[in-house]
C-alpha cells in the first residue's frame, strides 16, 4: 500500500527507534529510516532517514540516489576531491558509481528516492 503523505508532514514523520550508524568514521552516529514505497520488482526505494551530527562514508555502487533534504546541513565529499555543501531545501543526485563522504554539521533528515536498473 503506498501511504500518502504531504511535505508538510515529512519533517514530524516517525522513523523508529534509531540505530548505529555502521559506516561512521570520526564519532558514534544514530541514524533511523522509514520506508514508504519499495517498487514489485525492489529497483526503486522511497523514504525518509535521519542521522546525528558526525562523518561516515557512502558508496552507491549499487544504485543511484536523489535526495531532499528536510532539515540540516552537510558536506559532501566525493572520491574525486570536489566537496559542496548543502543544506534544507536543497536536493541532490548521487549517481550511480559515486563514493564518498558526508558530514552531517547537525542532526540531518531527507527524503531518499534509491533506485537500481538491475544491472547491480
Amino acid at each position: 500500500m503506498i501511504e500518502f503523505l504531504f511535505n508538510e508532514s515529512l519533517g514530524a514523520l516517525d522513523l523508529g527507534a534509531p540505530s548505529r550508524k555502521p559506516t561512521s568514521i570520526d564519532c558514534e552516529q544514530w541514524e533511523a529510516a522509514r520506508e514508504l514505497f519499495r517498487s514489485a520488482d525492489g529497483l526503486m526505494k522511497i523514504g525518509v532517514w535521519e542521522c546525528t551530527p558526525g562523518r561516515f562514508s557512502a558508496d552507491r555502487q549499487a544504485a543511484s540516489e536523489t535526495c531532499h533534504l528536510i532539515s540540516g546541513r552537510i558536506t559532501l565529499h566525493g572520491s574525486d576531491g570536489q566537496s559542496r555543501d548543502l543544506a534544507a531545501g536543497d536536493m541532490l543526485v548521487l549517481p550511480r558509481g559515486w563514493r564518498g563522504e558526508w558530514t552531517l554539521h547537525e542532526t540531518t533528515r531527507k527524503l531518499y528516492v534509491l533506485h537500481a536498473d538491475g544491472g547491480a
